[in-house]
């Protein structure tokens, strides 16, 4: 019998949504620095960790897009942890930080748009969650980031959504929340 390969997609997918949750309260003014701890902790092993993981079983499987995708937001996370954790004084470049992320973003978007419809849904929200942010920081305009915050949340339910259909869908072998 021939063993099934796994799919890390929903791994990846659970791992950018829940750090992004996370770190899109604290954003959007929901909680306060008391939670970033929290944030970083996820940030290290989940959003991190485990999205680049999954991204080497992506590559493993030969999607690139998949591979790029995981092990560029796992370094996200890492590079993000780093930076508030051991290199506060390199948070006065955030603003660019979140601009270069936000480009990246975007050539990342328009691949989605030659995959699944929930994919793209989650990448039209980030794109303009990057630029909020990165515009907040650069233009010391705090309303602009926490409205990045509020997007952040958007695009974290729609990773959610999109990691619940493809481990649904698998279990139950037929589609049950489509993509």
């Amino acid at each position: 019998m021939e063993k099934k390969a796994i799919n890390p997609a929903p791994l990846g997918l659970s791992g950018f949504a829940l750090t992004t949750w996370l770190l899109s309260m604290h954003n959007a003014g929901m909680a306060t620095d008391a939670m970033v701890p929290a944030v970083l902790a996820c940030a290290f092993a989940f959003g991190g960790t485990a999205q680049f993981v999954a991204g080497l079983f992506e590559s493993a499987a030969g999607n690139s897009f998949g591979f790029i995708a995981f092990c560029g937001y796992g370094a996200f996370w890492w590079s993000f942890g780093l930076l508030v954790e051991f290199f506060p004084k390199g948070l006065a470049y955030a603003g660019w930080y979140l601009l270069l992320w936000g480009v990246f973003s975007t050539f990342m978007w328009i691949a989605t748009w030659k995959k699944g419809k929930a994919l793209m849904l989650v990448f039209t929200a980030l794109v303009p969650t990057f630029f909020l942010l990165a515009l907040g920081a650069m233009l010391g305009m705090p309303s602009l980031g926490q409205l990045g915050g509020y997007l952040g949340l958007v695009t974290a339910a729609l990773a959610f959504y999109l990691a619940a259909a493809e481990v649904i869908n698998e279990a139950w072998g037929r589609t049950v929340l489509p993509v």
